[in-house]
């Protein structure tokens, strides 16, 4: 999720010549933009395209890969930003905006032999108590609200529980509620996310640039998935992550370009790690896709009926959603 907000109007006491040079400066920033990090990225060699139909050929099957689901924190944003209440359903339901609680969550993948793995990373201690000393700029700190996270396991202890070495940490995308463990990531640990995570341009960039780098300063480039058309058409791109038909990432572009879920292939049965693709269980259900916190709402549409028309073909998978159970 990406915290977006209208800045606020200059006030009517400013002299008219400032109104003109702050508009002439917001519309020239706006065009331009920035991109969402300027932390390097790689190709990532981890990874095979694959097909939906080689992926849903498995799916069904006990998996050796075992999860956890970790809620790092409790919190709360406004509901316009993971509902989209000028849908036609959010519309009928009557749903308004106000605050929706969510959890920020992070999930420990065990592999037999490729290791320990984290998908997002929680959040770090620092961000909650000392948000300033943490990385988070101004305008960051306002829009995050650390001051509405309780946190429960943060990455800090996570990691330092998990008493080995890690793998890697596969994102789910770039946004700060994703990446703002990963001080707590030792340094060196590959870091795998979708195409154009750190490249994608936006006006708000400007603000959450500098945060995103504090939280990537000292790791490694992040390696991004090499996706390729999916031949069957029902996503925008599959991978074959270990090569064995353990792990895929879908590629689910909307909520951010490079946006990925993962489908985990457990002793229990397959789990959907959504992402944002779907923050909600509102929004799941009723077949209604992120709010504001979207760059590209079209695309969200599409990335949740891919998903959700996956689920509905293999009814034993279970969906975990990008912030609610």
């Amino acid at each position: 999720m990406q915290a977006s907000r209208n800045i606020s109007s200059v006030s009517s006491s400013t002299p008219p010549r400032a109104v003109r040079r702050a508009a002439v400066l917001l519309a020239a920033l706006s065009g331009a933009g920035c991109a969402a990090s300027t932390h390097a990225a790689v190709p990532s060699s981890l990874g095979t395209p694959s097909s939906s139909q080689a992926m849903e050929a498995v799916l069904d099957r006990p998996g050796p890969i075992s999860l956890e689901v970790v809620n790092s924190t409790d919190w709360a944003v406004p509901r316009s930003g993971v509902i989209n209440l000028d849908s036609a359903r959010a519309k009928a339901a009557g749903l308004k905006d106000g605050d929706e609680p969510l959890a920020v969550f992070a999930y420990v993948l065990r592999h037999p032999t490729r290791g320990v793995f984290l998908v997002d990373s929680g959040v770090t201690d620092r961000l909650v108590h000392d948000p300033k000393g943490a990385g988070a700029g101004m305008f960051v700190r306002w829009a995050l609200h650390p001051e509405k996270m309780q946190l429960h396991e943060s990455a800090d202890h996570l990691v330092a529980r998990l008493g080995g070495p890690l793998a890697g940490v596969l994102l789910t995308h770039l946004h700060l509620d994703h990446v703002s463990g990963l001080p707590a990531v030792p340094r060196g640990t590959p870091i795998y996310a979708g195409p154009g995570e750190t490249t994608e341009r936006s006006f708000w960039n400007l603000f959450t640039q500098g945060t995103i780098d504090a939280f990537l300063t000292g790791q490694s480039p992040v390696q991004t998935w090499q996706y390729a058309a999916d031949p069957g058409g029902r996503t925008a791109g599959v991978l074959d992550v270990f090569g064995d038909g353990s792990l895929w990432a879908i590629l689910t572009p909307g909520h951010t370009p490079g946006s990925t879920a993962y489908v985990v292939r457990t002793p229990h049965g397959p789990v959907l790690l959504t992402g944002d693709a779907s923050h909600t269980r509102w929004g799941w259900e009723h077949d209604v896709e992120p709010g504001t916190y979207s760059g590209d709402r079209p695309r969200s549409v599409g990335s949740l009926a891919s998903l959700r028309a996956l689920a509905a073909r293999h009814p034993t998978m279970t969906v975990r959603l990008g912030h609610q159970p």
